[in-house]
C-alpha cells in the first residue's frame, strides 16, 4: 500500500451520513512509487472525518484512475500529525478553530510553552493563566476546542484498535459521536443493531476477546437478531416461530443455549422494541410495522366509495379511436375500476393485455382531467421494481417510468429514502407494474412516501416467483379478498407467440401438452441426456447468435448449472485470444466483450441489480480496473467492486424477473432437484417474447409442472388486510 503526506486543501463532496469524502490534498512527501505527486495537488477519496488546512496528514491507500476525473488517491487509512514547529502551532491557535484567540495571544502562549503547547492545553490548561493577558474564558475556549478536535480522531482510532475497520469506525463515530466508546463498552453489539452494514461477526469476535461468559445475555440477544435477519433474507418469511429458530443458535455460537436464556433474551428484545411477538409469531419489528402499515393504508383505500365517472363510455370510445383499439369487456372493466377505485389489483399471465390496460388507464385519466403532458407526469407516476421493467413500462405507455428506489430517492449508504413520511410525494395516482417483485419493506416505504389518499394500482402476474426480499405482497393482496381484484383470463397476444403463451397458461393449470412442442419455430423441446445438455445449449446458442438470446437456469452449481453454462458459452462466444485482455476474479476469467450482469445496486453509477452489460475495457496496470457498458452507461469497477458482477450468458430465473428476451433457452433436467417447481418454470418461460427453446428431459418438466408445493412464505399481510389490526 502507498502513502502520501501533506495537507488538506478543499472539500469537493461530503456525504454527511457516512463521511464519504472527495477533496483536494497538497502532497509534501510520499512513498517511492508516488514521488510524481510531490508538491502537487491530488484528488483524494475515502471515508474521512472533517479535515483542516493546518494539520499534516499521512494517508495510506492506492491511486485509482477515474474514467472522467483522472487519477485519484483512494484512502484506506489516515494518521493526523499535530503541528510541531512553533510557527505552525501559532497558526493553529489563531485559526477559526479557536474563537477569540488572536495571533498576539497565540504568540505569547507558544513563546512560553514551545513544542509542549498542545500538551499544556489538553492536560494542564490552568497553566495558560501564567501567560500575561490570557483570561479564564480563553483558557476554556482553547481547552474545549482542542479536546473536541482531538477526541474525534482518538475515538475513531480507539474503535479501530478494537477490531473494526476504519470505515466502520467512522460510521460508528458519525452515529454516536462522543458517546461512541461508552456505548460500545456498554454493549459491543449496539452498532450491529443500529448501523447499516456493521457486521455481527466482527462485533462477536471483539466480544469473545474479552468474554469470560460466552452465554452472556447481550451476546444471545445479538445472535437472536442476527439469526432473524439472516433467515428473513434467505427464506423470505416476515415472521418465525421459536422452535424453528433454536437449531441455529448452536450453528452460530457452537454452544448450547437453554430455553430459559432464549426466552430471557427474546423478552429483552421485545422490551427494547427490536422484536414483536404476536400469537407466538416472532417478527423483526420493522417487518411487523410494515405489514400493519400496509394493511391499514390499503384497507382504508379499498373501503373508499367508488368514484362515479360521467360519460365514461363516451370518453373510452375517444381513447379507442386514438389508440386504434377495441377494448373488450374484461379490459373495459379493468380500466374503469382503476379510475373509480382508490386501490385495485390487476393480475394476469402473459398475453392477457396488462400493458394495453395500463396504456388505456393513463390515456383515460389524462382525458378525464384534461391534463397537459406536464400535469400528467406530475400527478400520475409509473413505477416498477427494476430498471428493466421501468424501461419497458415507459416504452409501452409513452410516459416516463421509474424504479421505486429512484422515485423514493434512495440513499444506498444509509438505506434511507428521501421521499418519506416527512417529505411526501405530491403524486395523486401511482401504477406499479411487475408487482410480484415488490417486497414488504419496499411497499411499506413507498406507501409512507405517498399521501394517504393517493390512488394505488398494482399490476402483475400472481403466478410468477415472489420478491427476492421478504414477503409475498401481490399474493397476499389477492388472497386477502379485501381489495378489488381483476383477474385477466382471455388471451390477446397471438401470432408467433401463441404457442409460448398457450404453454404458459397450460402450466398454470398443471397441464403438459407435448403436442405444442416443435409444432412451430417459437416453441421447441430438444430431448437429450443430462451429459449432453451443455452441448445442445451451445448448438442452439450458435444457431441463434445474431438474436437477443438469454439462457435461464435455476441453479448456479451442478453439471448443468449457471456457472458451467457460462463457462461453456464464454468459450464459444468470447474465447481467449492472444490480444484479448482478461482478468481472473475468484478463479473465473473475465474478458473484454464478455456479457455480464450486475449483482448489487450502485445508484451513484445508475446501475442496478439485474442490469446486463458488456465489458468494454480491462486495465491491469498500474491498478486492476474493468469498464462495463450498460446501454451507453459506462461504469468503472475496481478491486472492491469486482464482486458486483458476474457472467450473464446464462443467468438465474430469479434474476430474469422483470425482463423479456427475444429468445430464451432453458435447460430442464432432473438434476435441478428441488428447484423443479411450477412457479419457477413458469416465470422462466414467460420471459420469452419470440422463441422458447427447452433442452433436456420431458419427465423433469412434467415433475416441475406437477410440483405446485413451493415453500409458502410465512407472512401475515393477508391476515391483517382481511381481519383488520388486532
Amino acid at each position: 500500500m502507498s502513502n502520501l503526506t501533506g495537507n488538506y486543501k478543499k472539500t469537493i463532496y461530503r456525504n454527511t451520513n457516512n463521511n464519504y469524502f472527495i477533496g483536494l490534498f497538497k502532497v509534501k512527501e510520499s512513498s517511492n512509487d508516488l514521488e510524481r505527486f510531490i508538491n502537487k495537488t491530488i484528488t483524494i477519496t475515502g471515508y474521512l472525518p472533517d479535515l483542516n488546512e493546518l494539520d499534516t496528514y499521512i494517508l495510506e491507500g492506492n491511486v485509482v484512475n477515474h474514467p472522467k476525473y483522472g487519477e485519484q488517491f483512494e484512502v484506506g487509512s489516515f494518521t493526523r500529525v499535530l503541528p510541531q514547529e512553533n510557527d505552525a502551532i501559532i497558526s493553529v491557535l489563531s485559526s477559526d478553530m479557536f474563537k477569540g484567540i488572536g495571533k498576539k495571544t497565540a504568540l505569547k502562549i507558544v513563546d512560553m510553552f514551545k513544542e509542549k503547547t498542545f500538551d499544556v492545553i489538553l492536560n494542564t490548561p490552568n497553566n495558560l493563566l501564567l501567560v500575561k493577558g490570557v483570561t479564564e474564558k480563553q483558557v476554556r475556549v482553547l481547552h474545549e476546542a482542542l479536546v473536541n478536535y482531538q477526541g474525534s480522531y482518538e475515538t475513531v482510532l480507539n474503535i479501530t484498535k478494537l477490531g473494526f475497520t476504519t470505515k466502520d469506525a467512522l460510521k460508528i463515530y458519525s452515529y454516536y459521536k462522543q458517546q461512541s466508546i461508552d456505548i460500545i463498552n456498554d454493549d459491543i453489539y449496539r452498532p450491529f443493531y443500529d448501523i447499516l452494514d456493521i457486521n455481527f461477526k466482527i462485533c462477536d469476535n471483539i466480544f469473545l476477546k474479552e468474554a469470560l461468559d460466552k452465554l452472556n445475555i447481550k451476546r444471545i440477544r445479538a445472535t437472536f437478531i442476527y439469526i432473524l435477519r439472516e433467515l428473513t433474507n434467505v427464506s423470505g418469511h416476515t415472521f418465525f416461530y421459536l422452535e424453528s429458530l433454536k437449531i441455529y443458535f448452536f450453528r452460530v455460537l457452537s454452544i448450547e443455549v437453554d430455553d430459559d436464556l432464549l426466552l430471557e433474551a427474546l423478552n429483552s428484545l421485545v422490551k427494547d422494541e427490536l422484536v414483536v411477538i404476536k400469537d407466538n409469531r416472532i417478527y423483526l419489528k420493522e417487518y411487523y410495522d410494515a405489514e400493519i402499515f400496509i394493511a391499514r393504508r390499503l384497507r382504508l383505500l379499498g373501503h373508499e366509495k367508488e368514484i362515479e365517472i360521467k360519460k365514461y363510455d363516451e370518453y373510452l370510445k375517444e381513447i379507442e379511436q386514438k389508440n386504434k383499439i377495441n377494448y373488450n369487456s374484461e379490459q373495459n372493466l379493468a380500466i374503469k375500476k382503476a379510475l373509480t377505485n382508490k386501490c385495485l389489483v390487476i393480475t394476469g399471465g402473459p398475453g392477457t393485455g396488462k400493458t394495453t390496460i395500463i396504456k388505456g388507464i393513463i390515456d383515460l385519466y389524462q382525458t378525464l382531467n384534461k391534463y397537459s403532458e406536464k400535469q400528467l407526469q406530475e400527478d400520475l407516476i409509473l413505477l416498477a421494481p427494476t430498471g428493466r421493467a421501468a424501461k419497458r413500462m415507459s416504452e409501452a405507455s409513452c410516459l416516463g417510468a421509474s424504479t421505486i428506489h429512484r422515485f423514493l430517492k434512495w440513499n444506498k449508504d444509509t438505506n434511507h429514502f428521501q421521499i418519506n413520511e416527512y417529505n411526501k410525494s405530491k403524486a395523486k395516482f401511482v401504477i406499479i407494474d411487475e408487482s410480484s417483485m415488490v417486497d414488504t419493506l419496499l411497499l411499506y416505504n413507498l406507501l409512507k412516501g405517498l399521501s394517504s389518499n393517493c390512488k394505488v394500482i398494482f399490476v402483475g402476474d400472481a403466478n410468477q416467483l415472489p420478491s427476492v426480499g421478504a414477503g409475498d405482497v401481490l399474493a397476499d393482496l389477492i388472497n386477502s379478498e379485501e381489495l378489488e381484484v381483476i383477474s385477466l383470463k382471455n388471451l390477446y397476444r397471438q401470432g408467433k407467440n401463441s404457442n409460448i403463451i398457450t404453454f404458459a397458461h397450460d402450466i398454470n393449470e398443471g397441464k403438459l401438452n407435448i403436442d405444442l412442442f416443435n409444432k412451430e419455430e417459437d416453441l421447441k423441446f430438444i430431448k437429450c441426456s443430462d451429459n449432453m445438455v451443455l452441448e445442445k445449449i451451445r448448438e442452439e446458442y450458435e444457431k441463434n447468435k445474431n438474436e437477443k438470446i438469454q439462457v435461464l437456469a435455476p441453479l448456479y452449481k451442478t453439471m448443468n448449472g449457471i456457472d458451467n453454462i457460462n463457462k461453456t458459452l464464454q468459450e464459444l462466444v468470447n474465447p481467449k485470444k492472444p490480444l484479448t485482455k482478461e482478468l481472473i476474479i475468484n478463479e473465473v476469467p473475465y474478458r473484454e466483450n464478455d456479457k455480464v450482469i450486475q449483482l448489487a445496486n450502485m445508484p451513484d453509477d445508475n446501475v442496478f441489480n439485474g442490469d446486463v452489460g458488456v465489458i468494454t475495457r480491462i486495465k491491469t496496470n498500474p491498478k486492476k480496473e474493468i469498464y462495463i457498458d450498460f446501454d451507453d452507461n459506462l461504469v468503472k469497477y475496481t478491486g472492491s467492486s469486482f464482486n458486483n458482477f458476474t457472467h450473464a450468458y446464462a443467468i438465474s430465473i430469479h434474476k430474469s424477473q422483470g425482463s423479456e428476451f427475444d429468445i430464451v433457452i432453458m435447460p430442464i433436467v432432473k438434476g435441478y432437484n428441488k428447484m423443479l417447481y411450477r412457479k419457477l418454470i413458469y416465470t422462466g418461460i414467460t420471459r420469452s417474447k419470440k422463441k422458447l427453446i427447452l433442452i433436456g428431459d420431458e419427465k423433469a418438466l412434467e415433475m416441475a409442472i406437477n410440483n405446485n408445493n413451493e415453500k409458502k412464505r410465512n407472512t401475515t399481510l393477508d391476515f391483517y388486510l382481511k381481519n383488520g389490526i388486532i
